[in-house]
């Protein structure tokens, strides 16, 4: 029985790309045999078939991640963990084109961008390798040293994690990072859609040290083997990266089990704003990078621009010439920004929202079409002429389109950007900094970009507020994650 195939990409590497679920440090197929088909978004067509993960794969996931938890896991030091965390980190430094080019095949990415995603899980990687050995307790004086009273952080145990499908790797070292840092075990699902790198990166962690059964990864839908980790009772505590509808299905899963602790990072509706002291060229540099990185699939994704009045008219000309110069097409070309949306569902739903905006009057600036016709590739698109009520400027649309509109000045710009039912990013962008700081503050959003968008790292916190999200990825504050407090008090009397 086969559990690989060999991948050949344009760029000429060549992979050996593992094709079952990755349970005990093993590839193994799946315990009913099932397996779906996985495609290239820049062509359509199929790339090979994996193994799907269903109900009882995850309980045997969960076996390993068990006894590796109370058995083996448990033994390693703190900074024998940030080790296997920085050699893991070495080899995919190692295989970083490897990676990158499954990322762009099964994701439709860019090359480019994809190198960057890689490079990235590789800096999450070592930094949370460095806190690994600095979760500390503290003494607590309560009682004039009748009592000697401490606080231990300990890990929570196997931990479910269920990650997307637009930063397939990324997100698998955001979330695996953290939680192997601070001593627990993993059983994490990719998304369907985007299996391939997370796998062939486990083809890496035994050699990384790691034990068998501490990381654990599989994929399958979201109905069977997601459905099976959010309510299983000996996973104590998810953590999952996707759309709102499916954060609340988790939550109410997670609370009808066992209590589990739930981390949810959602969907936005980011509003990006122009002020009229603005360096304009520099601003409209970074919102086109704010909507159109990534194909705009990106959950932070600056969707709603808003220019002050006096210079709307300036931003807008320069904003379509911007967009009109990002090369949309082949992802293995190394100067392509835009490369494909991941699966025709997704191109279609961009495509019906795209659709959506011209019944109801909004403005094509630019835009608007399908490009080639092999594959799923969709044109930078601007809306204008639109108003607060249409679906386009409500909704997540997870593509590259934006709208486009006027604000006359910060109290304005506050309650437009305010009104939406997320809260995960904004940007600002001004020459003065009491405007800047003044707009940040009254923004209800996890991340707030003053002359800058996307500008995500490893140790800041990313999360959001409202029904962006619960809890917070990187950072310090994502070992809050995967930590729990213990008191400890002795009597000395």
């Amino acid at each position: 029985m086969s559990l690989s195939e060999t991948l050949k990409f344009p760029n000429g590497i060549e992979v050996n790309q593992p094709t079952g679920l990755f349970i005990n440090n093993e590839f193994v197929p799946s315990k009913e045999g099932a397996k779906f088909d996985v495609f290239n978004p820049s062509t359509g067509k199929k790339l090979l078939e994996v193994y799907e993960a269903r109900e009882a794969d995850i309980d045997a996931a969960v076996d390993a991640a068990e006894a590796a938890f109370h058995g083996v896991w448990s033994k390693f030091s703190a900074g024998e963990r940030g080790a296997c965390l920085l050699k893991l980190a070495d080899l995919m430094e190692k295989n970083l084109m490897e990676l990158a080019s499954i990322e762009t095949a099964n994701n439709g990415k860019a090359i480019a961008l994809a190198k960057g995603d890689v490079a990235m899980s590789i800096q999450t990687l070592r930094y949370y390798a460095g806190w690994s050995d600095k979760i500390h307790g503290k003494v607590i004086e309560t009682d004039n040293n009748a009592t000697f009273n401490y606080t231990r952080q300990e890990p929570i145990g196997v931990c479910g994690q269920i990650i997307p499908w637009n930063f397939p790797l990324l997100m698998w070292a955001w979330k695996i990072a953290p939680a192997i840092c601070t001593g627990n075990t993993v059983v994490l699902k990719t998304a369907e859609n985007t299996p391939l790198s997370a796998y062939y990166a486990c083809t890496l962690i035994a050699e990384a040290g790691f034990p068998a059964g501490v990381i654990n990864v599989v994929t399958g839908y979201g109905k069977t083997a997601g459905a099976a980790i959010a309510s299983h009772m000996r996973i104590h505590k998810v953590a999952f990266t996707g759309s709102t509808l499916v954060g609340r299905a988790i939550m109410k899963a997670a609370a009808a089990s066992n209590l589990k602790k739930v981390t949810l990072e959602l969907g936005g509706k980011s509003p990006n704003i122009i002020f009229d002291d603005a360096d304009i060229d520099k601003a409209v540099e970074w919102v086109n990078f704010g909507i159109f990185f990534n194909g705009g699939e990106v959950c932070c994704a600056g969707s709603r621009v808003y220019v002050q009045e006096g210079i709307y008219d300036k931003v807008v000309e320069a904003f379509k010439k911007r967009a009109i110069m990002n090369k949309v097409g082949d992802p293995f070309d190394e100067n392509t920004f835009q490369g494909a949306q991941v699966s025709k569902q997704q191109f279609e739903r961009i495509m019906g929202y795209v659709e959506a905006g011209k019944k109801a009057g909004a403005t094509v600036e630019v835009g608007g079409n399908r490009v080639g016709t092999e594959g799923w590739f969709v044109e930078p698109t601007i809306f204008s002429n639109v108003s607060e009520d249409m679906q386009i400027v409500r909704e997540e649309i997870f593509g590259p389109v934006c709208t486009i509109a006027k604000f006359k000045d910060v109290d304005d710009v506050v309650a437009k950007a305010n009104n939406t039912s997320y809260g995960l990013a904004a940007g600002v962008h001004t020459s003065n900094l009491k405007t800047a700081l003044e707009v940040a503050h009254r923004i209800r959003a996890g991340s707030l970009w003053v002359n800058q968008y996307n500008a995500l790292n490893h140790a800041l916190p990313f999360g959001g507020y409202n029904e962006s999200g619960i809890g917070r990825e990187l950072g310090k504050e994502a070992l809050r994650n995967y930590t729990q407090i213990k008191t400890v008090s002795v009597n000395l009397q």
